[in-house]
């Protein structure tokens, strides 16, 4: 094991698999040389000379290479210096490469990895979560890791996968969080659940950025003997539901936190699925915590108050028990 940043992990694992197999290479915007806007693959250019490519500013180039590439043998890992620039090859995405598999009978092994998330003031053109579009998408998987060695471990199966795969790093955890990381190749399956944080009260149902304002709210919550059971998703397709469900019947209440808008948001469909199939089991209405159906200003005290905060959680999860 080895104490790494979220964003460390994200390049071992990057290196790992090219070391691994010839067949993995990463393009996008300034990859190469400049190692690409937050320094993600700084370095990989020098060392798998060729498989480290610089594209034209064009996300519908680079995801229609990507999706040829692999229908031709390769396993792209595609960089959206954005993921909210992803838009501009959607096409490709929704209408392409989601339905290869299923009009053709052939696997397209490839990632869309990049930064996603607010907290950085970066305003409304780079800081949307636009994970519950894909979700939407059959065919295409979407992962959303909180924790470094989650990063690695699931980015490592993303690129093994013989699906195409949307891979959501939150940028202001690329820095922020460090955790212990097993070293060489590792892999974590999709669709399991994470538990970190047992509890009896409440669970909170969670992915991303919001597990850890999530921990910080059960840490606040149990100084008034509140028990909160934290369940970190890690990947909304494939969905880890009987995960979820086993939480939710453990504790009898749910409350349902995520940092994307409220309004169609992936919580939607997990408070679905608890009162579809748990319903019996509750002692309350399940709650969501999201983002305001707004677009994420530039001004921070803006950007606060429009995103999901641990008060927030806390209020939320106060009204639960207290039902």
């Amino acid at each position: 094991m080895a104490e790494q940043t979220y964003i460390q992990a994200i390049s071992d694992a990057l290196e790992i698999e090219m070391k691994r197999d010839d067949s993995v290479y990463i393009l996008g915007e300034d990859v190469a040389e400049f190692g690409g806007a937050f320094k993600v693959t700084r370095g990989l250019h020098e060392k798998y000379p060729g498989r480290v490519i610089n594209t034209p500013i064009s996300e519908t180039a680079i995801l229609g290479a990507a999706i040829g590439s692999a229908l031709n043998g390769m396993r792209p890992v595609a960089e959206m210096q954005f993921m909210d620039f992803v838009t501009n090859g959607f096409n490709q995405l929704a209408n392409v490469a989601s339905t290869t598999s299923y009009r053709w009978g052939m696997g397209v092994p490839m990632v869309v990895r990049g930064p996603s998330g607010g907290g950085t003031s970066g305003g409304p053109f780079h800081s949307r979560n636009s994970e519950a579009w894909f979700a939407h998408t059959p065919g295409l998987k979407v992962v959303c890791p909180a924790f470094p060695d989650d990063a690695k471990g699931l980015l490592a199966t993303a690129i093994r996968d013989n699906n195409p795969v949307m891979y959501f790093e939150h940028k202001a955890l690329y820095r922020s969080i460090k955790g212990e990381v097993p070293e060489g190749e590792h892999t974590v399956p999709f669709g399991e659940v994470r538990v970190v944080r047992e509890g009896t009260d409440l669970s909170i149902i969670t992915y991303g950025s919001m597990v850890h304002k999530s921990l910080k709210a059960a840490e606040k919550l149990a100084e008034n003997n509140i028990s909160v059971e934290v369940v970190d998703i890690r990947t909304l397709v494939p969905f880890d539901e009987e995960g979820v469900l086993r939480s939710v019947r453990k504790t009898n209440r749910a409350l349902v936190v995520h940092e994307a808008t409220s309004h169609a948001g992936f919580g939607a469909e997990i408070v679905a699925r608890i009162t579809d199939k748990a319903f019996d089991a509750l002692d309350a209405p399940v709650k969501r915590v999201a983002a305001l159906d707004a677009p994420t200003p530039f001004a921070k005290t803006m950007e606060e108050f429009v995103l999901p905060q641990v008060e927030d959680v806390v209020q939320a999860a106060e009204a639960v028990v207290g039902y």
